[in-house]
């Protein structure tokens, strides 16, 4: 107990003289949404390395929570809430990416950021330079076999803003650029069993794509972004999280409905208290209510929000009714 107890000293001591750490610390309870990159200006490049449209702006996306979840500087929120907040809400896939909107979107699903980017490049080194001509030129399918001998190696480039959703404020922007380190006259070679690529079936995250020359490119610029997205980690201001209250509000279907939502900081994925008022006991003097004695029912778990009201799931012992309280753990 005694060594536990020194241990536990030096690291607050440790705290104290390493400010930078406490940040980190607190950096690490930013709760962050990713969406889908633009690649509208690389759509063109794409479409001739797989010889289809693919959604490589999902793709990369894709990729770069992956880094981040498993880099832990952020904690970050899963793709179906995303989405399931985006068509609830008719968000446009032409203005995402606009600071005021992702603000919208982050506010909604109770993020603290919102990440949102664009593909700038994707495909050969050369492809600037007109080097042999336009992609198109190699002949449809380029890179899925193409034609022609010249090789070239892969590049790959990304652009990202980081958002705040309360103001809508872009906080850092990031970049990662990354380049095949091998050449050659199939951008999808190097890969095992690299044929699956076809008819837009195409996995960014799989360690198939990856040994191709492109995979190698877009890890490494993907790599390079979320690097310096983590950095960027300090910029979000760090606010004081205020303890969720509210009531049920509906309670006849598994969808339960209370009447409190994002502007009072509820989130999706969040666990609230479920409770119900017994007994209020009063001061005898005065009639005001003291102190509410309540009993536990269960626990509901948030999956949908708006502004003024949520749903969620019930999970417990009890059964909740309108008028049952809800709130934070």
């Amino acid at each position: 107990m005694r060594r536990r107890m020194l241990k536990l000293s030096l690291f607050s001591l440790f705290l104290v003289l390493d400010p930078g750490l406490q940040s980190q610390d607190a950096a690490a309870h930013h709760r962050i949404a990713v969406l889908d990159f633009n690649y509208a200006t690389v759509m063109t490049a794409s479409q001739s390395v797989f010889g289809t449209n693919v959604d490589i702006g999902k793709g990369i996306s894709d990729m770069l929570i992956d880094k981040l979840v498993n880099d832990g500087t952020y904690r970050v929120i899963e793709r179906n809430e995303i989405n399931k907040i985006i068509n609830e809400q008719n968000f446009s896939n032409s203005n995402r990416a606009d600071p005021s909107t992702a603000a919208k979107i982050g506010h909604i699903l109770g993020v603290d950021a919102v990440i949102v980017g664009d593909i700038t490049q994707f495909g050969r080194d050369d492809q600037n330079r007109n080097i042999g001509g336009a992609l198109g030129k190699w002949g449809s399918g380029f890179g899925l076999g193409g034609v022609g001998t010249h090789k070239a190696k892969a590049e790959v480039a990304i652009t990202a803003r980081l958002i705040d959703t309360s103001t809508g404020e872009i906080l850092a922007s990031a970049t990662g650029k990354g380049e095949s380190q091998r050449s050659g006259t199939n951008l999808l070679g190097g890969g095992a069993g690299t044929g699956g690529f076809g008819g837009g079936d195409v996995n960014m995250g799989s360690s198939n794509f990856a040994q191709t020359i492109i995979g190698e490119a877009t890890t490494a610029a993907v790599t390079q972004l979320a690097q310096e997205l983590e950095t960027q980690s300090g910029k979000l201001p760090t606010a004081a999280v205020a303890p969720v209250n509210g009531l049920i509000a509906d309670a006849s279907t598994p969808d339960i409905i209370i009447d409190v939502g994002s502007s009072a900081g509820v989130t999706v994925g969040q666990k609230l208290l479920v409770t119900r008022v017994v007994r209020v006991v009063k001061d005898p003097a005065t009639g005001k209510p003291l102190r509410s004695i309540e009993d536990s029912i269960g626990e509901l778990t948030i999956t949908s929000v708006d502004a003024g009201s949520s749903v969620g799931h019930f999970n417990g012992p009890g059964t909740p009714k309108i008028g049952d309280v809800v709130k934070s753990q």
